[in-house]
């Protein structure tokens, strides 16, 4: 069966530390739990968009909604680990983007992710373009034109 690949940006824009609670534990495995994993990243992304002056409800006037989410994991986590969360920005389009994720314990690589996002406007229900303010942060740098 073939696996999932995840490359990740060279960038990474912001990092946290979480630790692992008791109640992220899968109680047969003894480990972390796969809906946890996609939980801690959730904290991580508000962190992120809370150090650019966002919320998942207001960056630049809109909110955003998950489309996707992909998860690869590398190693174990157990109980009591701190997870150091390395977050990336990737594929910014017209109207999402891809938020990254690289999950260490200690130096040892636990698990890759991203959550695709798309950006909605929750008043009308509805997808619009991504926000000036989100492109000018995490778009693409804009080449000098040589004279």
């Amino acid at each position: 069966m073939p696996r999932v690949k995840l490359a990740l940006p060279a960038k990474t824009i912001f990092t946290t530390q979480i630790p692992v609670r008791v109640t992220d534990i899968n109680y047969y495995g003894g480990h972390l739990g796969n809906d946890s994993l996609l939980s801690i990243l959730h904290e991580a992304r508000v962190q992120f968009l809370k150090k650019f002056g966002f919320t998942e409800s207001n960056i630049d006037g809109v909110g955003i909604i998950m489309s996707d989410a992909v998860l690869v994991y590398k190693a174990e986590v157990f109980y009591g680990d701190v997870l150091t969360i390395e977050i990336g920005v990737d594929d910014l389009e017209a109207i999402g983007a891809d938020i990254t994720y690289r999950v260490l314990v200690g130096e040892k690589e636990a698990a890759r992710a991203k959550t695709g996002i798309v950006f909605f406007d929750y008043g009308n229900r509805k997808i619009v373009q991504t926000p000036p303010a989100f492109k000018d942060l995490f778009g693409p740098p804009v080449e000098s034109v040589k004279k």
